[in-house]
């Protein structure tokens, strides 16, 4: 039996589908498999998530990456998820000054938007709205890292 349709079947894409796709977040690629949050991300959502690129993670101190990657359960996790919100935000739902509830313990980033671009903390937005099945993708060009007071790690960045 065959069945006519009128459109293009795609199979569901996740943002962690996003991410591992592209040849330019392989790094957090490899942080979110060793943080074991890919599974996660894989889920039903709706997320937003942060996506720093591999030049992002380069900017860091050297040997960064590598301790943090050595530490998945630890200040890697709270790092990833402060790059996720719990839910589906477009550009076009942000707005300046407006502050995010990430899934790192409800820590919040900020959504500067002026006549530079979009930042989300210090971090540029340099491509919006890749969507996703479960949510949407913003790749950005800095890694966030959460308040140090706040958190139950430091992230001591030597």
């Amino acid at each position: 039996m065959v069945h006519v349709i009128d459109a293009v079947l795609l199979p569901p894409k996740t943002v962690a589908d996003i991410v591992i796709g592209s040849p330019d977040h392989n790094t957090l690629e490899a942080a979110l498999g060793a943080a074991g949050l890919v599974n996660t991300l894989n889920g039903a959502g709706p997320f937003t998530v942060f996506a720093p690129t591999d030049a992002a993670f380069s900017a860091l101190p050297a040997g960064t990456v590598q301790a943090l990657l050595a530490d998945p359960g630890g200040a890697l996790t709270d790092i990833l998820l402060y790059h996720v919100v719990g839910a589906k935000a477009l550009s076009t739902d942000l707005s300046n000054d407006q502050r995010v509830v990430t899934l790192e313990d409800g820590k919040t980033v900020k959504v500067t938007i002026n006549a530079d671009g979009v930042f989300i903390n210090n971090a540029r937005v340099t491509v919006a709205d890749i969507n996703a099945d479960n949510g949407v993708v913003h790749v950005i060009n800095a890694v966030l890292l959460p308040p140090k007071n706040s958190s139950r790690h430091r992230y001591r960045l030597t």
